[in-house]
């Protein structure tokens, strides 16, 4: 089974920015990965932030940050 990610998506998260706390403005990219853990251990928000904080946590747990911050290089908002 091929898995194909959404790519209007990955460019959204890519552009997507922290909207509140310490970290406002923020792109989620770049947020510390022991915040994103403390975010899963509490819980995620709902709704598009909290999946978007989770997608990003997966995405810097397994080293794929370079095509997030490829995205925002190539695909400027």
């Amino acid at each position: 089974m091929e898995i194909k990610p959404d790519k209007r998506k990955l460019l959204e998260l890519a552009h997507y920015k922290m909207p509140f706390g310490k970290h406002k403005d923020w792109y989620l990219v770049d947020l510390p990965v022991a915040y994103l853990v403390w975010f899963k251990q509490k819980g995620f928000p709902t709704g598009k932030l909290g999946e978007y904080l989770e997608t990003t946590l997966d995405i810097k747990s397994n080293g794929l940050e370079p095509i997030i911050r490829k995205l925002q290089k190539e695909f400027p908002k």
